[in-house]
Parts: structure tokens; sequence; C-alpha cells
């Protein structure tokens, strides 16, 4: 196979935990897949080593600066990947008309352009970045559906739900589908009672026992915000209500997620918890491939466990729920007031449990209708940024 036959793929995100994974197996199956553009936003030195190990014809960078820097050491490799910066270059590279896959892994709000704009042109969209469902969900599904795009759930929780389900259906009912069991692990303070949370730094909140992420994310997962932006995405992914979606609690991040259909059967998706597995079973589908994923040895594990949420201890559950169903511009609200507010707590401006009640200060009162567009979506973003910021300035 020559390597314009090989599938073409644009990493958005690639120095962060998911594009390192994707990487790996692309790696592993360099017959199947050949990298097309690589993005990243200040980790320049790792990004310069991803270039030299696989060649992409671009990079994107976050600025003029650090474009120069990253050309100056691909230069002095012999490496012939052009440099590109700044919002444009990544929606440049994921619309581009040679790319055949995108790997959407920007976290947070930064990711919704680039991955509109691969969906827009009809694109395979392997999704990590939730932001881009959570804030502009209507109008990016839309975007998929006239693009033509075809958009594989990366979460491991959504890709398990995806795996699980019928290959096409036209409602949840229709697949007789009773409810979908969204799992999370609870995060490293799943056991601690909420007020052994008030003195929590950056370091407790990152550090996951199961997981290994990035510290945005990892915050989120502490504060269960994630699970609560998750929820709101999956409610976009599967064209599902609220009351048909249950978050269940399961610390030991083996069982993904799962689906109860109106028989009583539940199908579930299960797997030692390595990205790898979600993302090579997007990569290859509707194929199967190999990746190096360790396999689950059933006689080692002696117990699984599954509890209710605590929406007291863990009150962004709750703000994210009532956003989906509040519905207009209200997730984007709140996930620009999460992000700001995880933000002031790795800087140590502000405290642990300060990041819901901060979520919620915005969340109170917002009442902006259905976006129009983008540039409704992108405005209440920063409207509810501006908010949050005012906000944490008044805690100590």
């Amino acid at each position: 196979m020559t390597a314009s036959q090989l599938e073409q793929v644009t990493i958005l995100g690639a120095t962060g935990s998911i594009g390192v994974s994707t990487l790996d197996i692309i790696a592993r199956h360099n017959d199947k897949f050949s990298v097309f553009a690589l993005t990243g936003y200040s980790q320049i030195d790792k990004l310069f080593e991803q270039c030299v190990a696989y060649a992409p014809r671009y990079a994107v960078v976050a600025n003029a600066d650090a474009a120069a820097q990253l050309t100056r050491m691909l230069k002095l490799q012999g490496n012939k990947t052009q440099v590109l910066y700044g919002e444009q270059a990544l929606a440049d590279v994921a619309g581009h008309v040679d790319v055949d896959t995108v790997v959407a892994a920007i976290v947070g709000a930064a990711g919704l352009v680039p991955t509109l704009a691969a969906a827009k042109q009809g694109k395979k969209i392997l999704l990590a970045n939730k932001e881009s469902l959570v804030m502009a969900g209507g109008l990016f599904m839309a975007a998929v559906k006239h693009g033509g795009a075809t958009l594989l759930p990366v979460d491991s929780e959504h890709n398990a739900i995806f795996q699980c389900l019928p290959a096409a259906y036209e409602s949840l009912e229709h697949a007789g589908v009773s409810r979908v069991l969204l799992t999370g692990s609870g995060g490293p303070f799943r056991d601690r009672c909420r007020s052994e949370l008030l003195n929590v730094t950056p370091e407790q909140a990152c550090a996951h026992p199961n997981w290994s992420m990035g510290q945005k994310i990892s915050v989120d997962s502490a504060t269960m915000m994630n699970k609560g932006l998750e929820f709101i995405e999956a409610c976009w992914l599967f064209n599902a209500r609220s009351d048909q979606i249950e978050i269940v609690v399961h610390p030991q991040s083996i069982v993904h997620s799962m689906v109860e259909y109106a028989d009583g059967s539940v199908l579930c998706q299960m797997g030692m918890p390595d990205m790898r597995t979600p993302i090579a079973n997007c990569l290859s589908w509707p194929e199967r491939i190999e990746a190096g994923v360790e396999r689950l040895d059933f006689t080692r594990l002696s117990q699984l466990e599954f509890h209710a949420p605590d929406f007291e201890r863990f009150p962004c559950l709750r703000i994210a729920i009532d956003a989906i169903n509040q519905g207009g511009t209200t997730p984007a609200a709140i996930n620009a007031a999460n992000e700001e507010a995880v933000a002031a707590f790795l800087a140590r401006k502000i405290g642990f449990l300060d990041i819901p009640s901060v979520v919620a200060q915005v969340a109170n009162g917002w009442s902006h209708g259905e976006p129009s567009g983008l540039a409704d979506v992108i405005s209440a973003d920063q409207e509810a940024r501006a908010l949050a910021q005012r906000y944490i300035t008044t805690l100590k």
C-alpha cells in the first residue's frame, strides 16, 4: 500500500494523553494509517519529537513564536514538516481535502471550531473533545448530518455505549432500550465526605486512581463535572432524553458503561482502563485491530462494585443535568465557568469546593435561548467566562 492509500489522520491535541495513545496505535499499524497533521499548544519539545517520529505534512501550534521555535528545531533535523499556527490553521488541517480521519482531542472549548470544521467537511471524527457537543450539541450534530461525517465516540464510556447499541436505530425506544447506564470511577475523592474536601490540593485532585490524564480532566473527574459533561454528551450522541440516562459509580473502571433493553437484558463493554481500546475501536471501525492493551484476567476480578452517585458531595453532576434539561446555551455557560474555575483552582487562587460554587453562580439565572449559530455559542462562552472570573475575584 502506498502512502497515498493509507488512511490520513489529523490529530488535534497530539501531545495530550489521547494523542499519545493514538500515535501508539498508528505506530503498531503503519500499514493502515499515516499521520497527516499533528497539533499541540505549548508542549513544543514533545510535538517536535512526534514530528521527527511520524513526519506529518503539517504541525500546528498556538502562536507565531512557538511556530518559529518549532520550525528551527525541525530544520536542524532536516524534517520537512510545515509549521502553522492559530485557530484557522487548526480548522484547515481538520478539514483538509486529503484528510480521512480527525482525532478531536483538544481539551476544552478550544476544540470546538476545528472539530466543527471536520464535521462540515465530512470527515471520520474520533470525538474525545466532549465540549463540542456540550457547547453546541444541536449545531454540531446538524453539521455532522449535513456534511456526511462519521462521528465515533472515543471517551471510554460513550464508546462502550456505542458498542452495546444496535448499528442503526431511529430512537432508543425503537431499539428496545429502556435505559443507558453511564459509569464513572467516582474519581480520587469518591470515599471522602464533603468536609474532607475543603483543603484538597491540586496535586491530590490530579492523582486519579485508575486513569492517566491531563490536569484539567483530572480535576473534572475529582469534582465529577467530567461525568456531568459526559452526561450531556451522551444525550446528543445517542439521541437520548436525560431521563433515559443514569450515572453509576463503578470504582474499578472495568465495566465502561451498559445498555439495558426492554426485555431485561443488560449489555456491557468491559476492558482494562486503557484509552487505546476505544481509540483502536474507532480508528479501525467497523473492523477490529490489536491495540497493545493488557487483557482482562477474569480470575483476578474478585469484586466489581456499583454505587449511586452522591449529588450532595458532587454538586457538579446536578448542575450539568439541570443544564441539558434547561437547554439553550446553558451547557456552554457551565462548561465555560467550569474551565475558568478549574484554572483558578490549579493556580491555587480558589479552593476545591469553590469550583462547583463558581459554576452554580453562573448557571443560576442563565436564561439565554437556543443559539442560531456558532457566534451565539462563542458569545455565551465569553459572557459566562467573564461572570465566572468576576465571581472568582470575590473568593478567598
